[in-house]
């Protein structure tokens, strides 16, 4: 917003005419966003006759080029123009033609089979979408877990949620290869959620306003250890008290 006001709106935005006379922007939703919070009613575009279908692959082309995209965001992008080009009967399945997904991994710079593994995120359950968009699950896991029914998914979360602890690849794929076998039930469901991981270490989570009001200036890392420092300083405490109660 701030860039708009002191420089205006140095790229014009891209739209496509409506049968009642009015436009749907293709590209640069968030320099409207930004003219609207700004103020600015007026906004320079161009505008270009297209179909629903092309004006989604022109739309999701322009997100794909943004930095730091949330696997969510890239998994819905992918999906919306796999549709698009399907619809377009660019999902060929002639020998020696590319599939939709085929033509968007070659568009994205990315495999056929990674376009596939993001939009089968979009068959989670939108708290698990949160973790992986939060790092807290890994991307293979992710994709085992998008097999499950809604149900084990949202069993999947609840255990995350009282325990803090998300399912390695392994344990979400023994849920996965449960659940195609139908013999995936909450015993089952625990019993593999319960397994060790040992390359899962237990954590302690503080909100990270209680630390800073303590000092305000410093980085995460530099917090981690006062934190560290003041629980060796109050250990020596407790260990003299006991002494001088003995």
């Amino acid at each position: 917003m701030q860039s708009v006001l002191d420089y205006g709106v140095m790229f014009p935005i891209m739209v496509r005419p409506l049968e009642d006379g009015k436009y749907e922007i293709v590209s640069g939703h968030r320099r409207v966003h930004a003219c609207e919070k700004a103020g600015i009613n007026k906004i320079p575009a161009f505008i270009r006759p297209m179909t629903r279908d092309e004006a989604v692959i022109m739309m999701v082309d322009s997100n794909l080029q943004r930095e730091s995209l949330l696997p969510s965001e890239k998994a819905f992008a992918y999906k919306m123009k796999v549709e698009a080009l399907s619809h377009q009967g660019k999902a060929s399945v002639q020998p020696g033609q590319k599939s939709s997904r085929g033509v968007v991994a070659g568009n994205a710079g990315e495999s056929e089979t990674q376009v596939q593994r993001y939009i089968r995120l979009t068959y989670l359950i939108r708290p698990l979408l949160d973790l992986v968009d939060e790092g807290r699950i890994a991307l293979g896991p992710a994709v085992e877990l998008s097999y499950l029914p809604e149900t084990a998914q949202k069993a999947v979360y609840d255990y995350y949620a009282e325990n803090e602890v998300t399912p390695s690849y392994s344990q979400a794929n023994q849920m996965k290869k449960r659940a195609a076998e139908g013999t995936l039930t909450p015993e089952t469901m625990l019993q593999i959620l319960d397994q060790p991981k040992p390359n899962q270490v237990e954590t302690i989570k503080l909100p990270l306003e209680d630390v800073r009001k303590y000092r305000p200036k410093d980085s995460v890392k530099q917090l981690q250890d006062f934190i560290l420092k003041a629980c060796e300083h109050y250990a020596k405490y407790l260990r003299n008290r006991d002494r001088g109660a003995r």
